[in-house]
């Protein structure tokens, strides 16, 4: 009959094999997560993001900074267009009801300007090739 030492040792060498079966069975499924990271291009992907939204500030700060500031001056508004507004009244509340037509006419600026820069950077870059 087996000593209490002897099935303490069992019972340790049965929990090493299974400990060392887990950490395979976690090594193979960390692996195929390391490929799919490879295989979709998810660093090139968040790469990407990053730049681009860095992309976007840049143009925001151009057309906040650069681009509107001259014809808001030519418009004699000190918000630039973003202060092109049409009061509509007062309404019951006593509120004043506010048309701001500048603030969409700014946003669609920097929507066309921001969507011009892409398409020039693909062009440049040729990304727009499709491949055989």
């Amino acid at each position: 009959m087996a000593t209490k030492k002897e099935k303490l040792e069992e019972k340790k060498a049965k929990a090493k094999e299974f400990n060392k079966a887990a950490f395979e069975k976690i090594k193979g499924g960390s692996g195929g997560f390391m490929q799919f990271i490879r295989e979709q291009n998810v660093v090139g992907l968040a790469v990407g993001l990053i730049l681009g939204t860095a992309a976007s500030a840049l143009v925001n700060s151009l057309i906040n900074n650069v681009i509107m500031p001259p014809l808001g001056f030519l418009l004699g508004s000190a918000d630039g267009i973003r202060g092109l507004k049409v009061d509509m009244g007062v309404t019951p509340a006593g509120e004043h009801a506010v048309l701001a037509y500048g603030a969409f006419i700014n946003d669609l600026i920097n929507f066309l300007v921001l969507a011009l820069v892409v398409y020039v950077v693909i062009k440049m870059l040729k990304l727009d090739i499709k491949k055989k």
